[in-house]
């Protein structure tokens, strides 16, 4: 089995006094797509926001990636950022007035020397940006823009890539295309943790899935022990 690059331990998560997760543990190894499953409100995007530094939280966060290593919590979001971590929010967060070639750009860190990402490689994913390099990021469609925060976290160079409900609201065969694009991140040696509430692109190109419930993990396993499962997916799934 390929290295553990970041190990989550008794994670407690809080928004004031609200205490939303409760002793998450779980790992994600070199190269492993891992989909983070739930419904809404059992405590995904508070994971991923703990991790990345955005919320309160204690427990251990322990990262083993390339550039730098050590515990998570109590750290900036941008050292983490510089420390390997690249993460897609689920609101997308792109600059509406610069082009696309700009918001490519402002995702580079340093020069972008040494980087496995290029340009080039970002328009050969998806010729549809290379066509719009030259217009403003605002005026692209759902799916564009969504291609676009995931290149352009891509050209920071990450180890490991948290990527919050990539599909919402996205045209099925757009779909399609952001999981061919997550296996192609895979390929190349790139850790994805998949937060991710369509079930059927989740276990198609996932390693392990994870199911949450009420702010704990409920389950973790293989695809298709999940898919073997009945009362995790009825109890923590389906609505």
């Amino acid at each position: 089995m390929s290295k553990v690059i970041l190990k989550v331990d008794d994670l407690h998560a809080y928004y004031g006094k609200s205490h939303v997760l409760h002793g998450v543990s779980f790992q994600v190894h070199e190269g492993e797509i891992v989909a983070l499953l739930g419904r809404n409100g059992s405590g995904r995007s508070t994971t991923a926001k703990a991790i990345m530094g955005l919320v309160e939280c204690t427990g251990n966060l322990a990262w083993s990636g390339g550039k730098q290593n050590g515990n998570l919590v109590g750290r900036k979001a941008y050292e983490i950022a510089h420390w390997g971590i690249g993460y897609v929010p689920e609101n997308r967060d792109i600059f509406p007035k610069l082009t696309v070639h700009q918001n490519l750009l402002l995702g580079q860190k340093g020069n972008g020397k040494g980087s496995r990402w290029s340009f080039d490689d970002m328009y050969q994913m998806f010729p549809r940006l290379k066509e719009r390099q030259h217009n403003e990021a605002g005026v692209l469609s759902g799916g564009e823009q969504q291609m676009l925060t995931l290149c352009r976290t891509l050209m920071g160079d990450p180890d490991l890539i948290i990527i919050d409900e990539p599909t919402e609201g996205l045209a099925p065969k757009i779909v399609e295309l952001v999981g061919e694009y997550l296996k192609k991140l895979k390929e190349r040696g790139i850790s994805v943790l998949l937060i991710e509430q369509k079930l059927t692109i989740a276990m198609a190109i996932s390693d392990r899935a994870l199911v949450m419930g009420h702010g704990s993990i409920v389950f973790q396993g293989t695809p298709d022990s999940l898919r073997a499962d009945a009362y995790t997916r009825k109890e923590w799934l389906e609505v």
